[in-house]
């Protein structure tokens, strides 16, 4: 069963700004499809390329705005509120969205090494954002 139906897809498509995907893509596959770039990533450390990543894919190609830039949308090591533990990264809400003061994260942003092959080893960090 597809996860969206086929004419909800189509609309939501067929409202993207085809010029603006082309270019986007065009800057995807300059940076990302390097590969002299890709060696470098696969022989990094995890930490070593993760606020680069970020700037990269979500502030370069996808359009966010990266703390402490005004207005930022996207932020970088966020603290769990129970657990104190850290997401890689962070979508936030619009601030005129804040709820009692603080603004939402919309989605969190968990990088893996290019070796991680098995998913159901960090299934539990994966799902455990939500609830912490």
């Amino acid at each position: 069963m597809p996860l969206f139906q086929k004419s909800v897809l189509t609309k939501y498509l067929d409202a993207q700004d085809k010029i603006l995907l082309q270019n986007q893509y065009a800057l995807y596959k300059t940076y990302f499809l390097n590969t002299t770039i890709q060696k470098n990533i696969i022989a990094s450390k995890e930490e070593e390329f993760q606020e680069g990543f970020l700037r990269e894919l979500f502030v370069k190609i996808l359009g966010y705005t990266i703390n402490p830039e005004p207005n930022y949308n996207l932020v970088t090591e966020l603290k769990n509120e129970k657990d104190s533990k850290k997401a890689d990264g962070a979508i936030l809400s619009p601030s005129l969205l804040e709820k009692d003061g603080m603004r939402l994260v919309l989605a969190v942003i968990e990088l893996k090494s290019t070796t991680t092959t098995d998913l159901n080893k960090i299934e539990i960090q994966a799902f455990n954002y939500k609830n912490n």
